[in-house]
């Protein structure tokens, strides 16, 4: 039997999740192989909102602007529209800035603004694509799409790997860790026998149970039916029906979601005829492509992986798609796995590193698949009379009533900033414990150096280029911040870390503001951008870069 191909880190599914984590092994200078079943990146659509956070590790790889030419144009209208029908009754509008007024908004802010990459909408087919040319273009990825992995066996010094293509031919691989990315069904969490916990559906008449999630194009829908313009998000709620109908391309094509059809038996048809009720009139439709699915789930797996095979993305979580956290928390999970892995493989992670990965992205997972069921539960009280649509006193005062419930709703899905930049690592091994956190907000992000959290951001100047956020500025390894004028030196640190191949750069911001942000003279950041420790000296710098890099 020929000898095994050889490579450090095996990723099994190659979607965004994959994608990023091979792409920010790539900049660690890891190599990874990235396996996938299908042939090609999907050419359906699936999410569509890249959360602030999202965006913040997209622009660490120097994507965030080519993420944002994806999607809508940038003056398109990102609103939330609710309608009775779309040549009917206006119900609420949940209005918010364009891409073009919101990156005027971000050129302005303050220098202490927290969000220097604001949430996105392209859909996730689009931007697979964009990471899939990336990866094949960087130094340290192979692709083999086209190619299922059927045979996982780990030991004490790797992890033998099978793989089949169509043709038949089988390939052996030797890695040295596995990253599971490849979904709920992905060979992968099987191998784990890693069970999900959690809710798994909410029995509720809009976005409840099974679900139908369908590529569309239509035409004229907004020339001619859209009764105020088009925005983002379309709804249709009446008696009838409640179906959403998402833009695209802000031009013709749509995704749409809708409890109304059964997804597994009614033909296409069905769901023409169920867009042309919710237009009022027959406007043309065209189905590209078509998917059940289960709404209202909040799954998380029991575990995140072993010493050397670990899950990220939808094989480690489920979400009902309410906010937009599903693939935001799976590239989250990626970009905190990337640098332990690299940790392992270039030999400066401690025995406890990986094993934090469970530790720190579990909860996370729990919290979010809890907020984004929370928001579908929010749909269960919307009641629809048959009055609604009529033009009466009775039905101008119901859809007074069901429009504010609705515009309530769309608030609550679109202010969850405190979802995208809050998650925290408190109680983790590999953290220092230095101070109480602000209590979890689901809207409102409150920045803070307590160690667990997201660093906070500082635009370095008054000019909004890159270089100028102080994100651009960390490392690709650990960063050490010595901030004010009266910062106590960091050879030790430097030495103890140079000893130990641990990359890391001191960046020094005497700047009184930076100071007056993360309220102590040194502050070392993780190659994640989390706070790893904070203080006004340090006496033991080995004892510090042993807890942070998860030795004993």
């Amino acid at each position: 039997m020929n000898a095994p191909a050889r490579t450090p880190v095996a990723i099994v599914g190659g979607g965004p999740v994959g994608l990023l984590l091979a792409l920010f092994l790539d900049r660690h200078g890891v190599r990874s192989v990235v396996f996938e079943l299908a042939g090609s990146t999907s050419d359906q659509p699936r999410g569509s909102t890249h959360g602030a956070r999202s965006m913040e590790h997209y622009r660490r790889l120097g994507l965030a602007r080519a993420v944002r030419e994806l999607g809508l144009p940038w003056d398109h209208s990102p609103d939330i529209a609710f309608y009775t029908r779309y040549n009917g009754f206006r119900l609420a509008r949940n209005r918010r800035p364009a891409v073009r007024d919101l990156m005027r908004e971000v050129a302005s802010a303050p220098r202490t603004a927290q969000v220097p990459e604001p949430m996105h909408r392209a859909n996730q087919m689009y931007v697979e694509r964009l990471l899939y040319r990336r990866a094949r273009a960087a130094a340290n990825v192979e692709l083999c799409f086209g190619w299922r992995v059927t045979g996982l066996a780990a030991d004490d010094d790797g992890v033998d790997l099978l793989a089949e293509d169509d043709g038949g031919r089988i390939r052996h691989w030797r890695a040295g860790y596995v990253a599971g990315c490849d979904g709920a069904r992905g060979f992968t969490r099987g191998h784990l026998g890693a069970r999900y916990a959690g809710a798994d559906r909410v029995d509720q008449e809009i976005l409840g149970g099974r679900t139908v999630a369908a590529h569309l194009r239509i035409p004229t829908l907004y020339r001619d039916f859209l009764v105020d313009g088009g925005a983002w998000s379309h709804w249709a709620v009446n008696t009838d029906l409640v179906l959403n109908l998402i833009a695209l391309n802000g031009k013709d094509e749509f995704f749409l979601l809708t409890s109304s059809v059964d997804p597994d038996s009614a033909p296409d048809d069905a769901l023409v005829s169920a867009v042309q009720r919710a237009a009022g009139a027959p406007v043309p439709v065209a189905v590209l492509g078509r998917r059940p699915w289960t709404s209202g789930m909040a799954l998380v797996a029991e575990t995140f992986g072993t010493e050397r095979v670990f899950l990220a993305g939808d094989a480690a979580h489920l979400f009902t798609p309410n906010g937009g956290f599903g693939m935001n928390t799976g590239l989250d999970d990626a970009a905190n796995l990337a640098w332990k892995l690299a940790a392992a493989v270039q030999g400066w992670g401690g025995p406890g590193l990986l094993a934090s990965y469970h530790h720190e992205r579990r909860p996370v997972a729990i919290r979010n698949t809890r907020a984004a069921r929370e928001l579908n539960l929010g749909l269960a009280n919307v009641t629809r009379p048959r009055c609604v649509e009529q033009d009466t006193d009775e039905g101008r005062a119901e859809r007074l009533r069901l429009g504010r419930l609705l515009a309530d709703y769309g608030d609550r899905t679109l202010d969850t900033l405190g979802v995208q930049l809050g998650a925290r690592y408190d109680g983790s091994p590999i953290v220092d414990d230095g101070g109480t956190p602000p209590a979890d907000s689901f809207g409102t992000y409150t920045p803070t150096s307590v160690p667990g959290g997201r660093a906070p951001h500082l635009w370095l100047d008054d000019i909004r280029v890159p270089g100028s956020s102080l994100f651009d500025r960390f490392g690709v390894g650990f960063t050490l911040l010595r901030l004010g004028p009266k910062a106590p030196p960091a050879v030790g640190l430097r030495t103890e870390a140079a000893r130990r191949n641990i990359p890391l750069e001191v960046l020094d911001l005497p700047d009184p503001l930076a100071r007056d942000l993360y309220e102590r003279d040194l502050v070392l950041i993780r190659p994640d951008q989390h706070v790893a420790w904070r203080g006004n000296g340090l006496d033991r710098p080995d004892r510090l870069l042993t807890t942070v890099t998860g030795g004993r």
